[in-house]
């Protein structure tokens, strides 16, 4: 054998082991609840047991301001955002250990329910794109934030928020060439815009809903691209090509609807806080013509903000109703119920649930991903907790888990 051929042999070993299963972390996490948009990680050999006290902080960088805005993570970079020196800005960070890169103003800083941006930017190749709380939607170069277009969801394009404005949180969806947000309101709630240049491709003057806080999803049903919102009015799909509302369901959320829908299988599960609670509805579509129909309807997941993730054929998150709740995503039936934690986010890899509370303490739980019973393999308390909400949710990406604090970012390893 030559030494060209071994080499060749040992690479293919290498890939080989890698598609068996060894130990492989993802290097992306390039937007809100990751690459898929559910929160789930596919890394491997993480931690199953955390030592007392928690796994090992590895370093805590401070300079993101204020705000509740999540991580994107590509390569060397993480980018977020915040409120610092008097305006809202994109932030970008060293993954090494958390120091600053640039940071580029977006618009203006302060809001409601605590200062600060409220959505997590969204990589796409060398670009970030990003929305200030207050309707400002930007394109930046990834490398040094220089921008590259701008607009305005209100000016531009008619947008309106919810009675209860607690200002712009959705965290905007990049697909093929196009950028998808939801400016709500008369000329259509949901938009599209070529990701180049920011020119309006088509909104959905069908629907015409106000914006709430929830993020848009991208799923493949009966053969056709859409994309999937919930407003407090309707949950809804949308083709990806024309803008055309392909389906409808009423759903009448309260106050702020946040969570994020979660797609599997034909059926759309979505839940709200304020005493709501979940719906599940299965998309059927024959000829071309799409037919939703509503499951079933429940209060056993009222999530507030904090988000929920499917694994295999569950749902798990928190409810206000009966704190960390598994239930079986296509029946609604519940498989248990555990305070844990108390009231927060979560996010999942390797098996496990990765659980933050929102509370004083901020207390993070590694718990186990099973139908079974609830069952800790760990938890701490955050250390240098500030006094504001710990709403940001945790992000498992490279063997390490990112938790941000406002101003201040813990990066903890949790590599086996």
């Amino acid at each position: 054998m030559t030494k060209w051929a071994a080499l060749i042999a040992v690479l293919m070993l290498a890939a080989s082991g890698a598609n068996a299963g060894q130990a492989v972390a993802s290097l992306d996490w390039p937007q809100w609840r990751g690459p898929n948009r559910d929160d789930v990680s596919t890394e491997t050999g993480l931690l199953k047991k955390w030592p007392e006290g928690g796994p090992k902080l590895l370093w805590t960088a401070k300079g993101l301001g204020s705000g509740f805005s999540g991580l994107a993570i590509v390569g060397d970079k993480m980018f977020t955002m915040g409120d610092v020196d008097g305006s809202s800005h994109v932030i970008a960070l060293n993954v090494k250990d958390g120091s600053g890169l640039w940071k580029t103003k977006i618009g203006k800083p302060g809001g409601s329910m605590g200062a600060g941006g409220r959505s997590t930017p969204t990589v796409d190749g060398n670009f970030v794109y990003a929305l200030g709380q207050f309707a400002e939607l930007g394109c930046f170069q990834a490398a040094d934030g220089k921008e590259v277009w701008s607009k305005n969801l209100m000016t531009d394009f008619g947008g309106q928020m919810a009675k209860m404005n607690w200002q712009y949180s959705e965290s905007v969806l990049i697909d093929g060439n196009l950028l998808l947000c939801t400016p709500g309101g008369p000329q259509g709630t949901m938009l599209a815009l070529d990701k180049k240049t920011g020119a309006k491709v088509w909104q959905t003057s069908e629907i015409t809903d106000p914006a709430h806080y929830s993020s848009i999803i991208a799923a493949d049903i009966g053969g056709v691209h859409q994309y999937i919102q919930l407003t407090a009015a309707h949950v809804f799909g949308v083709d990806a090509k024309s803008g055309k509302v392909l389906w409808s369901a009423p759903r009448k959320g309260a106050t702020a609807v946040i969570p994020t829908p979660i797609y599997y299988d034909n059926y759309v599960f979505v839940t709200s806080g304020y005493g709501i609670g979940d719906n599940c509805f299965k998309i059927d579509s024959t000829g071309g013509t799409f037919k939703v129909e509503q499951v079933y309807a429940g209060k056993d997941i009222i999530d507030h903000h904090g988000g929920v993730v499917r694994v295999g054929e569950y749902i798990y998150g928190h409810s206000d109703s009966g704190g960390w709740t598994c239930l079986e995503m296509k029946t609604g039936k519940v498989k248990w119920q555990n305070n844990g934690v108390g009231k927060g986010s979560c996010t999942y890899a390797d098996g496990h649930l990765y659980c933050r509370s929102e509370g004083p303490k901020g207390t993070i739980a590694l718990v186990e991903a099973t139908p079974e019973a609830y069952k800790e393999d760990g938890r701490f308390d955050q250390p240098n907790r500030t006094k504001s909400q710990s709403w940001t949710h945790p992000v498992i990406c490279g063997g390490k888990m990112y938790i941000r604090d406002q101003d201040m970012l813990l990066c903890y390893d949790v590599k086996a």
